[in-house]
C-alpha cells in the first residue's frame, strides 16, 4: 500500500538564466523573464518588498473580481520594445516563447521547473515510457517528458496546443513521439480507462474553473475526485508517478494528498504533498509559495 507522508515538503524553484524572481511583497511579485521584467499580483506575498524601486516593462492590473479579470499596463518607453510575437526562452534543452497573456501568465509556469526535474528523475533509465500530461498548456512538461518516451498531451485550448507545437519546433523536438490533443481532460481520461490503457506517469494541472472544447464545464472541487479516480485506473504497480498541482484555490495540500491516498492507496510507493515555491534572488531571498501539490511515486 502507498504510504502517505504527512510532513509537507517544499519544491523550490531557484530561477535560472531565463527566469528570476527579483523581489516580492505587498501582494505583488517582480520577475525577470529573459531580458524583460514584469510585475504581477501575488496574494501570498504578505511581507514588504526589499526594494521600492521596481522598474518593469509591464504590470498586470487585476480586476475587481477576485476570481479573475484584469489587464496589462505597459510603460511608454518599453511598450514598443516588447515584441508582439514574444521572445525565446529556455529550460535545459527545452525552448519556448514567452509573451504576456490576458490571464496574467507569460505562457509558462516557472515554478514547475523542479517538477519537470522530479518527473524525469522518476523515469531515470527509461526510454520507452508512456506518460500523460493533462491540462498540458503550452507543452513544456510534455517536451521535458519526451526524453523518456511517448507523451500524450491533452488541453482543451486549441491556441495552447498550437503554441505547444510551436515550442516543439523551437526546441528541435517536432519529431519526438508526442500526441498533441485538443480535448476535454476528464472525458479523455475516462475514455482511456474504457480502452484499458496504462501509463508510467501522469501529470495534471487542473484549473479552478474551465470549459472544454465542446463547452464542457470544469469545477475543481466538484470534478477533481472523479478525474483522480480515473487516473488511478490508468496506473499499475509498475507505474512510476502521478503529480497533481493546484493553483488559486483555498485548499490544503494535505486535502489533495488524501484524495490521492484514497485513489492510489492500493498501489505500492509513497504519497507526498506540500508547496511549490520560488526563491527570490539575493542573499535575503525569501521563498514565495505559488501552488500546492500532491504526488505519488513508485521508485523502480
Amino acid at each position: 500500500m502507498a504510504m502517505l507522508v504527512q510532513q509537507p515538503l517544499v519544491m523550490e524553484c531557484t530561477g535560472w538564466d531565463s527566469y528570476r524572481l527579483l523581489d516580492s511583497g505587498a501582494g505583488r511579485k517582480w520577475e525577470a523573464f529573459g531580458p524583460y521584467s514584469f510585475i504581477r499580483p501575488e496574494p501570498q506575498a504578505l511581507w514588504q518588498p526589499h526594494s521600492d524601486n521596481w522598474q518593469a516593462n509591464g504590470e498586470f492590473i487585476p480586476g475587481s473580481d477576485e476570481d479573475g479579470g484584469g489587464r496589462w499596463q505597459f510603460s511608454g518607453q518599453s511598450a514598443d520594445r516588447l515584441p508582439d510575437e514574444g521572445w525565446e526562452l529556455g529550460w535545459n534543452e527545452v525552448r519556448f516563447t514567452a509573451r504576456p497573456t490576458p490571464f496574467r501568465h507569460l505562457q509558462f509556469f516557472p515554478d514547475m521547473a523542479p517538477v519537470w526535474d522530479w518527473m524525469r528523475g522518476q523515469l531515470a533509465g527509461m526510454d520507452a515510457a508512456e506518460t500523460l500530461n493533462l491540462f498540458g498548456y503550452t507543452g513544456l512538461g510534455s517536451l521535458a517528458l519526451s526524453q523518456h518516451g511517448r507523451v500524450t498531451h491533452v488541453d482543451a485550448s486549441k491556441k495552447s496546443v498550437a503554441q505547444a507545437r510551436e515550442n516543439a519546433l523551437l526546441s528541435d523536438m517536432a519529431e519526438r513521439p508526442i500526441r498533441w490533443l485538443t480535448d476535454d481532460a476528464a472525458k479523455f481520461a475516462a475514455r482511456e480507462v474504457r480502452r484499458t490503457k496504462r501509463y508510467d506517469g501522469i501529470i495534471l494541472d487542473p484549473p479552478k474553473f474551465g470549459r472544454g472544447p465542446d463547452g464542457e464545464v470544469w469545477r475543481l472541487e466538484e470534478h477533481l475526485p472523479g478525474l483522480i479516480a480515473d487516473c488511478a485506473r490508468l496506473l499499475d504497480g509498475d507505474s512510476r508517478f502521478l503529480f497533481l498541482t493546484v493553483y488559486a484555490v483555498r485548499m490544503s495540500s494535505l486535502a489533495i494528498a488524501g484524495l490521492l491516498e484514497e485513489a492510489l492507496g492500493s498501489l505500492p510507493g509513497r504519497i507526498e504533498h506540500g508547496d511549490l515555491a520560488v526563491r527570490e534572488e539575493g542573499a535575503r531571498g525569501r521563498l514565495l509559495p505559488t501552488a500546492i501539490f500532491a504526488r505519488w511515486s513508485n521508485p523502480a
